[in-house]
């Protein structure tokens, strides 16, 4: 028998996201973030569920050429633009738009071979102060594009710092309008769950469409949100821990009374966070309990005393649908997105619908 760890992907949950998202949306378009190999769902699972967006952003070209392999057809939008000649032809050859935040790439875009791409997305550095032009220099580079000939279209964005925080978007939104009117890119899932004013032509949700939350005080599901992923294991094997008796590397937790403990299957090296503390929620024959003591890279330790009927291979869920991801991440001083998109290679993943069996 292999190892019992697995991980679910639900389409039809990610579906269910981009559908909330398009409620809030309003009139604008979506582009749908899938970079990061769809933040560890895996592109190709998810990209057809995608297609009821406008578009689809990722981050790599190698992302793109699946795409189009795959026979999307829609809008792909490459986040940071092209890495070199090479890359800007191939993204002329298959139909991509490059997003251009740098004065290299706009040189290069002009002067391309077999002319610039149909569309390109011009990104303005409003104060995150990560990628994009800062104001003079972006308006020089779209006047440079405006009267450079090219008959394509583009679309301005930028990328806010503060959304998901009481900062919000105010000071950002005031470089904007000073940058000019145009067909705008700028609300993330922050944005476009809290600030209408910030949705404009085209809008990107990211973490919202894999049921994971922004903000620090707000679930997912409160937010009308579905997990797509559900991580899960098996208890392997149970000890009973008398009072002072101490359990894992470092013996962090030593119990104050006899304790039953299950060790699960499951530990750093699958993506689990090395830095959950004693306390972090999990599930255990669908009943929540805890974490005790320090994650391995094989295994953690979980609270059975609330689960008297849990033995050896009672199931566990570390995240999905009775405990969410954010909360296994906020004790380990993190956010959900890293969590999944830390899911290691050798855990096998389920596409809820296919029959095929998990692929690590």
């Amino acid at each position: 028998m292999s190892r019992p760890i697995r991980a679910t992907v639900d389409p039809a949950a990610f579906a269910h996201n981009l559908a909330v998202a398009r409620s809030h949306a309003g009139p604008a378009r979506i582009l749908a973030v899938l970079k990061a190999n769809a933040y560890g769902h895996g592109l190709d699972r998810l990209w057809p569920a995608a297609q009821a967006a406008d578009g689809i952003a990722v981050l790599e070209m190698d992302a793109a050429v699946r795409l189009r392999g795959n026979g999307y057809a829609g809008s792909v939008v490459l986040l940071e633009g092209c890495f070199g000649a090479a890359e800007l032809g191939e993204a002329l050859r298959i139909g991509v738009t490059p997003v251009v935040h740098v004065h290299e790439q706009l040189e290069a875009l002009l002067q391309a071979r077999g002319g610039c791409p149909g569309e390109v997305w011009l990104k303005l550095n409003s104060g995150m102060n990560r990628l994009g032009f800062r104001l003079p220099a972006f308006r020089e580079a779209r006047q440079r594009l405006e009267s450079s000939g090219w008959s394509g279209k583009f679309t301005l964005m930028t990328h806010f710092a503060n959304a998901d925080d009481g900062r919000g978007v105010a000071e950002q939104l005031a470089m904007v309008q000073a940058a000019g009117d145009g067909p705008w890119s700028l609300a993330n899932s922050a944005a476009l769950l809290r600030y209408p004013a910030s949705r404009a032509a085209w809008v990107r949700p990211g973490i919202m469409l894999y049921g994971a939350t922004p903000f620090a005080d707000q679930s997912a599901m409160a937010l009308g949100l579905k997990p797509v992923m559900t991580l899960t294991s098996q208890v392997i094997a149970v000890q009973t821990l008398a009072a002072g008796e101490s359990v894992g590397y470092g013996w962090t937790f030593t119990a104050r009374e006899a304790t039953r403990v299950g060790i699960v299957a499951c530990g750093y090296a699958d993506g689990y966070p090395r830095l959950a503390p004693t306390g972090t929620p999990v599930a255990v024959d669908g009943v929540r309990t805890r974490t005790l003591g320090r994650v391995s890279m094989d295994m953690l330790y979980v609270d059975l005393t609330t689960v008297p009927s849990a033995g050896i291979g009672s199931p566990v869920e570390l995240w999905g649908q009775a405990v969410a991801v954010d909360e296994v991440a906020a004790p380990a001083g993190t956010v959900g997105y890293e969590l999944l998109c830390a899911l290691a290679p050798r855990v096998p993943v389920r596409v809820l619908g296919d029959a095929s069996p998990p692929v690590a």
